[in-house]
């Protein structure tokens, strides 16, 4: 299935999947920068249906995770769907576009640094950017500048993500790197975020006090500009593994400050 040709459908509502609201999936959405296919999910806020606005649009990684138990590979999920239904209560919607991993390619597939076991994050990203969104924009109602763009991950995808947040200030104005490996490639993503230019938009970071801390980033972070509670939030979950249900716990508070006007 090539970009031209995408064909959207209903979410199959079946025994034990916990979707709430209106997603839909791209089965085997091809990527000619990585030569491989993967499905997409969107979901889309519960106004959509109702008047034809636009709407802001965040792109998130390991997609099986996000809105479905059954589909979760871990067996846990983000909860993205019942967040954001609760969340319209506050005035905060938004299209969420969730890209499943591809198993044994995901490691490289999230590594923006090619030097590094074969990393293939360029790649990646440059299919999110030029495949991607412009078949998300063309086929539904979004705000596609970058004041209305942005991306999400936890591990491996918050580093990809982050990595991104510099890498295309053009495209993404807000990031939210959950429990990020900033560990990654001997913490090459130090470095690059030191050396890169200063991008104006929002940044939410966080770990749990039971695996890596992400304070070094925030440091880093708060050096280069970004202002807490402003352009930039830190959370450090007492207790919280590295894991699905902590992600989960923390998502409202980070789409709260990622998607606030």
């Amino acid at each position: 299935m090539s970009s031209e040709t995408i064909t959207w459908q209903d979410y199959p509502k079946q025994d034990g999947h916990t979707v709430v609201g209106n997603l839909k999936i791209c089965k085997g959405f091809y990527s000619p920068q990585l030569d491989n296919r993967r499905d997409l999910a969107v979901y889309l806020p519960p106004s959509y249906a109702d008047d034809n606005r636009r709407y802001q649009v965040l792109y998130m990684h390991d997609g099986q995770n996000l809105f479905d138990r059954a589909a979760s590979y871990v067996g846990q999920d983000w909860q993205v769907d019942e967040t954001l239904e609760k969340l319209n209560s506050e005035g905060l919607e938004a299209i969420v576009v969730g890209l499943n991993n591809i198993g044994d390619q995901r490691l490289k597939e999230y590594n923006p640094f090619a030097n590094f076991h074969d990393g293939r994050g360029e790649r990646y990203l440059e299919f999110i950017v030029k495949t991607v969104k412009p078949a998300v924009d063309r086929d539904f109602r979004t705000l596609p500048g970058r004041t209305n763009t942005g991306l999400m991950g936890s591990s491996m995808g918050g580093l990809i993500s982050l990595y991104a947040f510099f890498r295309y200030p053009q495209v993404f104005s807000f990031v939210g790197a959950m429990s990020p490996a900033l560990w990654f490639a001997q913490g090459a993503i130090y470095d690059y975020v030191t050396q890169a230019e200063f991008t104006p938009g929002k940044i939410y970071l966080d770990n749990g006090t039971r695996e890596n801390s992400a304070e070094r980033m925030y440091k880093l972070l708060s050096q280069k500009g970004y202002r807490l509670d402003q352009s930039l939030l830190y959370i450090v979950d007492e207790g919280a593994r590295h894991e699905e249900s902590a992600w989960a716990g923390r998502l409202p508070g980070a789409l709260r400050f990622l998607l606030h006007p």
